[in-house]
């Protein structure tokens, strides 16, 4: 045991018997041997899976810094871990040091405190430690005037901080990175940013924030690296399909109903239609055409709903738009919603007239549930959200699958289920429960396990103001408080059932409560254990988890990645260990994609990296891995993926066996653009159809020419002809069918090889298109990594799509790749320059040659040439135009309408593959 100094002794170094007890893990050893390296530009940045030792490796680059240091970390239950693993692994002491604080008002060497503490420290606030019920507690806050934050920055200053560790950086994307980004201002210290999960779905501007504070990224672990050196446990994401009952979809079917009413009621609306035709941009669009070009939406929205409404459409405005033969589209849901969009809030002057017309559609649209805050939107509001998100049918989704994991795993199961809400409202001090169960929750989820438990599973709810446990655990409950020298715990049967008791909290013991818990469900005296996301969903630790639910509907892509984090740590001892986590999806049958339930599934998807169901199992993220359907709407098929969900679950021998050949596969995870093939055809058929025509029209072609030239062979066929007079009449209509035939065939031949080649090399386009963007970015300075060590890479898979990435670069400048890359081949928005190809001859057939300049090379017009040089020098002849003036916003509304990409807009996607 290291001796450490107590009061009033003020430390100005860390003890010099410090060490941590264990081994470093590769990764982390490889990040201490470059350690001065990364911290040249005084900024250490980490990204790794939950599980992965960062909160090990923060406490001993602190130490190797050896300065006062400052730590923050997103809850009370998390800092409270750093200052036990710093006791626990570094001091090997009991007690805390006097030079370890956890309040920013009075510092000491090393204070450990929330981010919230900070932000209320700073505004004279009092940190609220409380579970809330409220929706994203984590970024609920108070807007900054920061009174106080100079009395905090002086007393950091006595103290001398001059490292700063945060930990789950993520979180800095919230209002409280205000007050820290000044405290860092002040100390100038040295920032160690610690993330789970980088906040890629931000705001670029946010982006641009988080990598400010953090510096760009030095060290990215994935989770297949992890699961090589035996970190985290093989696992998979399962999802289970449910639909609305009865009342709910009752809700949803009449708002459809009225909102398919309201739509047909202004489609033809007279009053609206007389606003729209009396604009003076429709009047006389020559004379408006800045206006027209720099509010294309607006005017395309105007075009499509007077179209429809039978108005004819001036001669004058398919010259602003530039193409004769536009086909103009049929006016729909999202058309309608810019319509009203610029009637009720956008145009401030040439709709005063119809101001009382205005006021009574926006309360018919409120009343209808089609705007809130004033958005329109005709597809979701929260009626039919709510009736998805929180739909009861997941409590007979959650109670199935627990069904399915005990009936598997028996008294071994180890589930965690993770709500948003306690819901104390279905926790009665009467002698029975029989209430109805109306809303989801921690409490209606108890009821719903415990009322259907015939088998004697054991039950117990953790949460910040309810514990309960079986009565079966008592025992060793109070044996596990007595070694943390706690004496007494109040606990009462449950009034409802004895065989639970609920615990009753103080504030002296509550972070005792959670420990205790804690150790009782990993030695199995719980099995299923019901949480608050708040409470266990991060830095949360009990790795003999072996299944979790996420029955959590609010929360970003940052937050459900880290309670899928609770499942997938290794256990010591347990080297079998597998991870089974179970996402819940309410299906809407009344829409075309299954419902924003669904949809919402499928975007947070994009951040879980996992094993696929394929044929040959491969590493990747998104939920394409599951081989689920793009919409699934009926409830066959729902059941049908269900049954084929647990078939898959059952097989936890598999699971270990795809990840065990899947990581064979690949050496790293690599972050890459995805454009799926775009025929309605399968890309392997397709191809075969091309090449299986080449041969044929390459056969009929040498048949032609043997035909018309082998003259000598068919002297014998001539002379029998009845008609033909002469040898030469014979050579003369035999020269004709010959020629006819290779004009035809040879022609056929020509485009079917042109077309097999293209579907042989369908890469070779956006190979081309990243080197030229490659070059451009080398220009600008944001890639740093020398050119000989750098390359795209692209290639087509088996059913056509088309994958392309940057190799050898540092992962800032990879994203920093992809994402130039999507704004090259998305569909025309703004963009300040835009690339016109002039050859034809492309991969994708039927599309004109249309592609924005990327914003990062657009900002400066010697960039832009420089990036159309390159352009030429890689891809082909090609002409620059600038938008923002009269002629080249002409040009921009041309391309957005004739985008080469419009055909995959929502359809390229960014992709992690392991690789």
């Amino acid at each position: 045991m290291i001796e450490v100094p107590k009061a009033p002794v003020k430390l100005t170094t860390y003890p010099k018997e410090i060490q941590f007890i264990s081994s470093w893990r590769k990764y982390q050893q490889r990040i201490l041997d470059h350690l001065d390296e990364h911290i040249a530009d005084r900024h250490l940045h980490i990204i790794a899976p939950p599980g992965s030792g960062k909160t090990i490796l923060g406490l001993e680059v602190a130490i190797r810094l050896n300065k006062p240091t400052l730590i923050l970390a997103p809850t009370i239950a998390i800092r409270n871990q750093w200052i036990q693993r710093f006791c626990e692994l570094f001091l090997q002491v009991n007690t805390i040091p006097d030079w370890i604080s956890n309040d920013i008002r009075n510092p000491k060497f090393m204070t450990v405190v929330t981010y919230q503490g900070l932000h209320a420290a700073c505004n004279n606030l009092q940190e609220d430690d409380s579970e809330t019920e409220e929706e994203e507690n984590i970024s609920q806050t108070i807007k900054s005037s920061n009174p106080n934050l100079d009395n905090i920055v002086n007393n950091l200053k006595l103290q001398r901080v001059k490292t700063i560790v945060v930990d789950e950086a993520h979180h800095l994307k919230n209002e409280w990175w205000q007050n820290l980004t000044q405290v860092k201002e002040k100390l100038k210290p040295v920032i160690i940013g610690l993330t789970a999960t980088p906040p890629y779905d931000v705001s670029p501007n946010e982006w641009q924030r988080y990598i400010a504070f953090n510096g760009s990224v030095d060290a990215e672990i994935s989770v297949p690296e992890l699961i090589i050196e035996g970190d985290l446990c093989p696992h998979q994401d399962y999802v289970y399909f449910t639909f609305p009952t009865a009342a709910e979809n009752e809700k949803i079917s009449a708002f459809r109903a009225h909102i398919e009413q309201l739509f047909l009621e202004l489609k033809t609306d007279k009053v609206l239609i007389n606003a729209i035709e009396n604009h003076p941009v429709w009047i006389n669009p020559t004379e408006h055409l800045e206006w027209i070009y720099t509010n294309l939406a607006c005017y395309s929205a105007c075009l499509i709903f007077l179209h429809a409404n039978n108005r004819e459409v001036n001669q004058l405005h398919i010259e602003v738009i530039g193409d004769q033969k536009l086909k103009i589209p049929t006016l729909d849901y999202n058309w309608m919603e810019t319509l009203l969009d610029f009637y009720l809030y956008q145009e401030k002057i040439h709709f005063k007239l119809f101001d009382e017309h205005r006021k009574q559609l926006e309360t018919k649209l409120k009343r209808c549930g089609a705007m809130e805050k004033r958005q329109i939107n005709f597809s979701n509001n929260k009626v039919v959200s709510h009736s998805l998100t929180s739909s009861l049918s997941k409590l007979n989704g959650i109670a199935a699958i627990v069904d399915f994991e005990f009936n598997q795993l028996g008294h071994d199961l180890r589930m965690v289920i993770l709500s948003d809400y306690i819901r104390k409202e279905f926790y009665p001090n009467t002698s029975e429960n029989k209430l109805e169960l109306t809303k989801i929750g921690v409490i209606p989820i108890f009821e719903k396990l415990r009322r259907q438990n015939t088998m004697g599973r054991k039950i117990g709810v953790l949460t910040g103001s309810m514990v309960i446990i079986p009565a079966s655990a008592c025992h060793v409950f109070e044996e596990k408080a007595r070694e943390r020298g706690i004496a007494q715990i109040s606990s009462t049967p449950v009034a409802f059932d004895p065989n639970y008791h609920i615990i009753y909290q103080t504030e002296q013991i509550k972070n005792d409560l959670i420990y205790i818990v804690t150790e009782i469900f990993q030695q199995g005296e719980i099995e299923i254990l019901i949480g608050t996301k708040s409470l266990l969903g991060e830095g949360w630790d009990a790795p003999a988890i072996n299944a979790l639910i996420l029955a959590s509907f609010v929360g970003s892509f940052v937050s459900s990645n880290q309670m899928r984090g609770r499942a997938i740590r290794t256990q010591h001892g347990n080297t079998g260990k597998t991870g089974n986590i179970w996402h819940l999806a309410t299906i809407d049958p009344t829409s075309v994609t299954g419902g924003n339930d669904f949809d919402l599934l499928k975007r947070r998807f994009r951040s879980f990296v996992g094993i696929s169901f394929k044929k040959e199992p491969g590493i990747e993220n998104g939920i394409n891995r599951l081989n689920l359907p793009e919409n699934i709407i009926e409830e066959a098929e729902a059941l049908k993926k269900n049954s084929e969900m647990f078939a898959f679950a059952a097989d936890r021998v598999s699971l270990k066996q795809r990840w065990q050949a899947a990581l064979s596969e690949g050496t790293n995870l690599v972050e890459e653009i995805k454009i799926p093939f775009r025929e309605e055809q399968p890309y392997q058929e397709v191809k075969a159809m091309y090449l299986k025509k080449t041969i044929a029209n390459l056969l009929a072609t040498l048949g032609s020419g043997l035909l018309g030239f082998g003259f000598e062979s068919l002297e014998i066929l001539a002379q029998s002809g009845r008609h033909i007079k002469s040898t030469d009449q014979l050579y003369f209509i035999l020269g004709i069918i010959g020629t006819f035939g290779i004009l035809i065939f040879g022609r056929l031949t020509f485009k079917t090889l042109r077309l097999y080649l293209k579907y042989r090399d369908i890469s070779k386009d956006i190979q081309q298109i990243g080197e030229a963007l490659l070059a451009g970015l080398l220009k600008t300075g944001i890639i740093q990594t020398d050119i000989s060590k750098i390359y795209v890479q692209s290639t087509v898979d088996e059913h056509g799509a088309i994958f392309c990435h940057l190799e050898g670069a540092s992962t800032f400048e990879k994203s920093t790749f992809i994402n130039a890359l999507q704004e090259i081949i998305a569909p025309i928005d703004n963009p300040r320059y835009v690339i016109i190809r002039k050859n034809i001859f492309m991969l994708f057939a039927k599309q004109k040659d249309y592609h924005a300049v990327p914003e990062l090379i657009a900002r400066n017009k010697n960039l832009a040439e420089y990036f159309k040089q390159q352009w030429e020098k890689h891809v082909g002849s090609c002409d620059l135009i600038f938008t923002r003036t009269l002629e080249g916003r002409k040009m921009l509304l041309k391309s957005r309408i004739k985008s080469l990409s419009a055909q995959f807009q929502n359809k390229v996607e960014h992709v992690n593959k392991w690789r």
